[in-house]
């Protein structure tokens, strides 16, 4: 397989199913800037009233808005009267006097505290009630941060939902780019595609760090060595997504989109050659048995000019005789 053919060969395995999220933005600014709520009434199993989600939306709105400006009176009154908050470490308060003071104490000893929300779901429990879940999460000046999950019941007061009980607890680390990656782990180990074209031999291992999986292909043609194809693939949490980059021995190099199919994985791949020509391809992977997988390039175009499809078989190779034995002295 040539060099250029070889930037097409994205293999990787994307074991992440995106799940549908009813996202609504609630932006409101204080004298510090924007701030948003986002993900409101999303992940349910089932629909939820669109008057109810309009009133959770303007409800965290108005959170960070009275938080945001150090208003400890009206952060209290979105509580029910008798309304409860209870913190992490399991003390409550009780009652708008109470909220009004634990918050007043906060305000005083950390002025210009940043508050942003994330709501995760909406769920009616009858007319009156209902359960909203999410994070939130607290900025101080200076750069401290604190995130918390959180769990609030409303209760129909009219045509506003305030709180009857606010409970927080810690919130679990937002996983690790290794955990992200974890679907891939089955990379890990030495395979070979014998070709008409040539040899290639493929090692994939993780990074010192952990974060990334480092694949080399190692191309021979006529069995001489013709070149090294270096791949590193990564989390991108901006994007949500699997990313690969791969670095050919002649200077191309191209970047890999990964999303899952009904019956595998497929990655757009865009490419760079040498010259300075781009290139467009689509490659699907599909897990044949534990020992092989199947690739697929197809729409492969290069500088404007179409480019034959290939498929290819993938297979692992079997550990070397002796391969893991000790040695006799």
């Amino acid at each position: 397989m040539a060099a250029s053919a070889m930037r097409w060969l994205v293999v990787g395995m994307v074991g992440l199913v995106a799940m549908g999220r009813l996202t609504a933005v609630a932006e409101t600014r204080t004298d510090e800037g924007p701030a948003e709520v986002a993900g409101a009434a999303a992940l349910q199993e089932e629909p939820v009233a669109d008057a109810l989600v309009a009133a959770v939306q303007q409800a965290a709105t108005a959170t960070i808005a009275a938080f945001n400006a150090g208003e400890a009176a009206a952060v209290a009154e979105l509580f029910l009267p008798d309304g409860e908050l209870v913190d992490e470490d399991g003390n409550v308060f009780t009652g708008r006097d109470q909220i009004r003071d634990l918050f007043a104490t906060f305000f005083e000893g950390f002025p210009g505290s940043v508050l942003e929300m994330e709501v995760d779901s909406v769920r009616p429990l009858g007319d009156d009630l209902a359960i909203e879940e999410g994070f939130r999460r607290i900025t101080t000046p200076d750069g401290a941060a604190a995130q918390m999950r959180y769990v609030a019941v409303r209760g129909r007061d009219g045509e506003a939902w305030p709180i009857v009980s606010y409970r927080e607890s810690a919130a679990d680390p937002p996983p690790s780019p290794r955990e992200m990656l974890g679907a891939l782990a089955w990379l890990v180990g030495e395979w070979v595609d014998e070709s008409p074209e040539g040899r290639t031999s493929i090692r994939y291992q993780w990074s010192e760090d952990g974060n990334f999986l480092v694949g080399e292909y190692e191309l021979s043609i006529a069995g001489r060595p013709a070149g090294t194809t270096v791949q590193r693939i990564g989390w991108d949490p901006v994007e949500g997504a699997v990313r690969s980059w791969t670095f050919d021995p002649d200077g191309g190099f191209s970047e890999g989109f990964w999303l899952p199919t009904d019956d595998g994985w497929a990655i757009r791949s865009e490419a760079t050659m040498p010259d300075g020509a781009t290139g467009l391809a689509m490659v699907t992977l599909r897990v044949r048995d534990a020992d092989h997988f199947v690739v697929e390039s197809s729409n492969r175009v290069v500088a404007g000019v179409p480019e034959p499809d290939f498929t290819l078989v993938i297979a692992r190779r079997p550990p070397q005789p002796g391969a893991g034995e000790e040695t006799e002295e």
